[in-house]
């Protein structure tokens, strides 16, 4: 109800998706927040979605914002094997189109198309300059290093995942970035690029309320830690400080359990030995329990090496941290440091070693409850650089513009903290 009808005069843009959307995971909170920012004033985005097969099921009424819509396609019959469930795949944007066809959507009718460059290869490329009269956006999160995977070059996801950029610095008509680093890349390919770090939407997150810091510390790592993030190092961080000072500190991992921590994350043949009662794994939770935990966290945690992909990436649990008021312990990889001052949004560890950890986790120890609320409420205000509400202009002009012109990048100054005014 409120909603705009669909008519020939509606800013009308496609959003291309196969994820657990709007709320399963961090792709989708993306994709949710990219299409808030990027539809315009009284347009619609209609968000196409191929549901994965991964034994979950899509909602019967999923909660979206308003100017949001959402087609599920069909999920695929049983059987198959493998042939069956490549060729479901491959045929993706063909079904996608069809899709769009049986909403009554017109092709004229699309201002803009944006998906994500895991959806980006030859054939939906081909299916879309023939059906779409728009330029075609690709967004664009991360550039994988061959060290990332046992198997290095020849792991066929890395190759994928290379291709598929390679496409994309040729062949997409407009990219947004996640990183400097990215953007860089795609200029220097002549693509159009706009810098769109993490977004988040600042309202769904309440007021912080931790206990206080004289009953200990309290940590979260909150996602799927794989080889990206380095949880090794922050136990050992943790184990190196004093007794007395380790007995106060508490960590919280949700999005993976212990009998997962061997396979999704760098912690190998789990022994927590004498830090048995101080970390706790909640496996994969639901969104509403992630944001109760950093309600009631001191510090988010998050340490990376200096790789390359560490420098393409954007982690999106910062700004999430932030808007909840959360600092973050955390060494500056990508472009944090643009937006994570030490003292002020959090604790900046001078690098990625379990002695930088130790040295961070001690100056959090020594913090009085004032000096904690301090650094939360600047958290909150910095938050506002990522709120969706702020990008709007930019990436809805973006994205529906006819032309930008060639190897030409376009941002929003977010360096400096927006006001809840210009957020709102």
């Amino acid at each position: 109800m409120g909603e705009p009808a669909i008519t020939g005069k509606t800013p009308l843009l496609m959003a291309l998706a196969a994820y657990r959307f709007p709320h399963g995971d961090a792709m989708s909170n993306r994709l949710l927040q990219l299409a808030r920012s990027a539809t315009p004033p009284g347009g619609v985005t209609l968000v196409v979605n191929d549901w994965p097969e991964d034994g979950t099921c899509p909602p019967t009424a999923p909660d979206l914002p308003p100017g949001v819509r959402l087609i599920t396609l069909p999920r695929r019959r049983i059987g198959g094997g493998v042939l069956g469930r490549w060729l479901h795949r491959r045929t993706r944007p063909l079904r996608m189109v069809a899709a769009l066809r049986r909403a009554g959507v017109r092709r004229r009718e699309l201002t803009g198309v944006y998906l994500p460059l895991g959806l980006w290869d030859l054939l939906t490329w081909a299916v879309l300059r023939v059906v779409v009269p728009c330029p075609v956006t690709v967004d664009v999160l991360e550039r994988h290093d061959p060290a990332q995977f046992p198997r290095g070059r020849l792991t066929p996801y890395f190759i994928r995942h290379r291709w598929s950029s390679f496409l994309a610095g040729r062949l997409a008509g407009r990219i947004i970035a996640i990183s400097e680093a990215l953007e860089r890349h795609f200029v220097r390919r002549g693509r159009p690029t706009l810098l769109v770090p993490p977004q988040v939407d600042c309202a769904d997150y309440p007021d912080p309320a931790p206990p206080s810091l004289d009953d200990g510390l309290r940590l979260l790592y909150a996602g799927s830690a794989g080889p990206k993030d380095q949880l090794a190092v922050v136990l050992a961080g943790i184990r190196g400080l004093p007794a007395a000072d380790r007995s106060r500190v508490h960590l919280v991992i949700a999005g993976i359990s212990r009998d997962q921590a061997d396979s999704l994350s760098d912690l190998g043949d789990l022994t927590l030995g004498d830090l048995d009662d101080q970390v706790s794994f909640l496996g994969r939770v639901p969104r509403e329990r992630v944001l109760a935990e950093l309600r009631r966290s001191h510090f988010s945690v998050l340490v990376r090496p200096s790789a390359g992909y560490a420098q393409a990436g954007f982690p999106s649990k910062v700004p999430e941290s932030l808007a909840a008021g959360c600092p973050v312990l955390l060494n500056h990889t990508s472009d944090l440091a643009r937006y994570v001052v030490d003292g002020r949004e959090g604790i900046v560890l001078a690098g990625p070693t379990e002695v930088d950890v130790r040295d961070g986790l001690a100056r959090a120890l020594a913090l009085r409850d004032a000096d904690w609320w301090a650094m939360s409420h600047a958290a909150r205000e910095r938050a506002y650089c990522f709120d969706y509400r702020a990008w709007t202009p930019v990436v809805s002009g973006f994205v529906c513009a006819v032309d930008r012109g060639t190897g030409t990048s376009a941002r929003l100054d977010s360096s400096a903290s927006l006001s809840r005014r210009s957020a709102g």
